[in-house]
């Protein structure tokens, strides 16, 4: 059986922004800690259901 190829042209993505794709988490509660030289600067929580 031949593999099958996927080809196709992506938008640039922007240079400060950061994805995060849940997709493979399990469901539910989270929280996102941001960190700037070992310091946290930004907490948030979100659910995936």
């Amino acid at each position: 059986m031949k593999k099958k190829r996927y080809e196709g042209i992506l938008d640039e993505v922007p240079h400060f922004e950061i994805y995060l794709n849940i997709n493979k988490l399990k469901k539910g509660k989270y929280m996102l800690k941001i960190m700037n030289q070992n310091k946290i600067i930004k907490n948030t929580h979100f659910s995936k259901e």
